[in-house]
């Protein structure tokens, strides 16, 4: 059996990326000879140096020809609806698009060739179901439960994600802006560490970033390999994430976090996350049991000392998020890809 996969954003190696490289690894282990569309053959070593996927019996080609001659064709929708030839189409859609005519008579046709139509999330799903006026389904992204570990915990303040600026910002300037606000508070001991890739999209703004945390205990790691995120994930106590702040998320959901993947994977280090309300966070955290939601910076900063000054509250809530990561283990992913596509 041969399957294509295509993901026009391969190089930015975010978790759309890791959806998608998941995606081909469990078509791999299931005898599939899985080939995916991109210009260079060094993306799959990139892949699984970022993600810690296993690539094997995956090929880098050129062209899967919209999934002409294959059995299955996976292909990542950048808003359009593509015509595809395989006997078995998927239609994946990462983002929430919105406003793109989804309901028009020739996106209508095109979606007789697709068998399935999956989302990352129920808010991507929703979204996507009213634009386009269908009725897609849910498989959460993988998370490595298995081999993300807590660690001895350091008095470690962490955040995951793209330093790129094109589609959404993941707000790394509001975290240091109230990091810096806690250190002048009499925060002292306490270390905020900044993660993420530097691939495309940033142009200046790591080094607005770095002026910006000069004279604090802030690190900020470029584009970091798979073992170096277990390590951070392990030793952090708290996760923080402001994507989506200071959008509107009804008028521009696609700037919100559409699921947060990094959010899940701290939780399966046992570190406590605290991270804005808006988008797929919504999915993940339940306020004040598995972690912490937050609307305004202030509350941010306060729901932070709270746990710090609590350190009962801090590893009961550790523990409880650290179960709850189990629910997007690379297993279930799996699974559900098995029952719900390849044996349909």
């Amino acid at each position: 059996m041969r399957a294509a996969i295509y993901n026009p954003y391969l190089d930015t190696l975010g978790g759309g990326e890791r959806y998608t490289a998941a995606f081909a690894e469990v078509l791999a282990k299931n005898g599939y000879i899985v080939d995916m569309q991109w210009k260079d053959t060094g993306i799959k070593g990139a892949l699984e140096k970022r993600f810690g996927i296993a690539l094997d019996g995956v090929n880098i080609v050129n062209d899967v020809k919209r999934g002409d001659g294959y059995d299955l064709c996976f292909w990542v929708s950048d808003g359009s609806i593509p015509i595809l030839h395989a006997r078995k189409n998927i239609l994946h859609f990462q983002v929430p698009f919105h406003g793109v005519n989804g309901k028009s008579l020739i996106n209508k046709m095109k979606f007789f060739r697709i068998n399935k139509v999956i989302c990352n999330s129920n808010f991507t799903k929703n979204i996507i179901d009213k634009e386009f006026g269908i009725k897609s389904v849910v498989i959460y992204p993988p998370v490595d439960t298995l081999s993300i570990k807590p660690k001895r915990k350091e008095n470690l303040i962490l955040f995951v994600g793209r330093f790129s600026q094109i589609l959404q910002s993941k707000g790394q300037d509001i975290l240091i802006k109230s990091f810096k606000k806690m250190c002048d508070q009499g925060l002292k001991d306490w270390k905020l560490v900044l993660a993420g890739g530097t691939e495309v999209g940033v142009g200046n703004y790591i080094t607005s970033l770095r002026s910006l945390a000069q004279g604090y205990p802030v690190e900020i790691i470029e584009s970091p390999d798979y073992k170096t995120l277990k390590d951070l994930y392990g030793r952090a106590k708290i996760f923080w994430s402001a994507s989506g702040f200071g959008e509107n998320e009804k008028k521009n959901p696609e700037r919100t976090e559409h699921f947060g993947i990094t959010v899940v994977e701290a939780m399966a280090g046992a570190a406590v996350p605290v991270i804005y309300y808006a988008g797929g966070h919504k999915e993940i955290v339940i306020n004040e049991e598995n972690g912490f939601l937050w609307s305004t910076t202030a509350n941010l900063v306060k729901k932070t000392k709270s746990l710090i000054a609590n350190p009962k509250l801090l590893h009961k809530t550790a523990l409880v998020a650290l179960k709850s990561s189990e629910k997007y283990s690379g297993i279930s992913f799996e699974n559900n890809i098995i029952s719900g596509i390849l044996q349909k």
